[in-house]
């Protein structure tokens, strides 16, 4: 076994995670959880503390 099989062995298993994080991320179980981080940045704050009213 030499450096290029190697190689090829580490591209073929990273493609293969690549394959399995895009199919994880695109699930039909995942897109609530996604949804819902998707809306935050768009809802208020309703911990915020004093110190961190007055510098906004």
């Amino acid at each position: 076994m030499d450096i290029n099989t190697l190689r090829g062995l580490l591209t073929l298993v990273l493609m293969l995670a690549f394959v399995g994080v895009w199919i994880w991320a695109w699930s039909k179980r995942r897109n609530e959880d996604f949804s819902e981080s998707a809306a935050l940045p768009l809802e208020e704050d309703q911990h915020m503390t004093n110190h961190d009213r007055e510098n906004v």
